[in-house]
């Protein structure tokens, strides 16, 4: 689900239903595994606020053709209540380690919990972990409805929420020029989040690049008057400040959010 959608059995890669709303119910049914998706969910998902008065019977109709794909390609092998029928929907008898999205979620549990601890080595390699899980976007080659859009907001603010946890992790323990490299890319992909501008111009000048670390403050601050109207927090205009001074005391290595629960928003002030 972190990426394009994908099915693997045995390791093996299976072919995926080409029916952009079948391929909507089944993704459906995994982020929710071992959970009773309902017919209301189904039908606003795949219809909106206007279903068709045959919406039931097409969703009967749509999970019997991903029943008939899935024992296509899987066999004999497919238990048959893998796609089970409740009275109020369906689910998925699957184990919720046999998903990634599950898996990231557990993997940045416990890198917060580590960090919370005080172990950032073990912390940080943790989120690592988590964040490798992600191929792309979450559910980048589906089609998604209502119901699908905020399961897919919710896993992109996770993930830059986790990629800032590990980034705080790595500054403070003095990885400043590995992660000036990243955050460098990052602020591309990413040109609103103050914070990782801040992380980046701490990194630059820790790794005993002050000018670079100068340009990139205003760079940041060109960004936010065109984009926003804004100047920089002031928590980021004392870090230049003890720049220019080259007092050596500059610092935005805090953790955002590290006791808080990881369905939490993240910490972008501008973005």
């Amino acid at each position: 689900m972190l990426g394009s959608l994908e099915i693997l059995w045995d390791s093996e890669k299976l072919a995926v239903p080409r029916g952009p709303k079948v391929r909507q119910l089944l993704s459906l049914l995994i982020l929710q595994p071992g959970s009773v998706v309902s017919h209301g969910s189904i039908v606003d998902e795949l219809w909106g606020k206007e279903p068709p008065k045959t919406a039931l019977s097409t969703v009967r109709t749509h999970v019997y053709h991903l029943r008939q794909i899935l024992h296509q390609e899987i066999g004999e092998r497919i238990p048959a209540t893998l796609i089970d029928t409740c009275s109020t929907g369906y689910v998925l008898r699957a184990l919720p380690e046999q998903v990634d999205t599950q898996n990231f979620m557990l993997l940045a549990r416990q890198g917060e919990a580590a960090l919370s601890s005080g172990n950032l080595v073990e912390g940080s390699h943790l989120l690592k972990k988590a964040l490798d899980l992600w191929r792309g976007g979450a559910l980048s080659d589906i089609t998604s409805g209502s119901v699908l859009t905020q399961h897919v907001q919710h896993l992109e603010e996770l993930y830059i929420r986790i990629l800032q946890l590990r980034i705080g992790a790595d500054m403070q323990l003095g990885r400043h020029s590995h992660v000036a490299a990243e955050l460098k890319r990052l602020v591309i992909r990413h040109p609103l989040n103050e914070w990782l501008h801040g992380q980046l111009i701490t990194a630059l000048y820790h790794s005993g690049r002050r000018g670079d670390a100068l340009r990139a403050y205003q760079e940041l601050r060109k960004i936010l008057r065109e984009e926003l109207g804004l100047d920089p927090s002031p928590e980021l205009q004392l870090v230049h400040q003890e720049i220019l001074s080259n007092s050596g005391i500059c610092s935005m290595n805090f953790l955002p959010g590290i006791l808080g629960d990881i369905t939490g928003e993240p910490f972008r002030r501008a973005s």
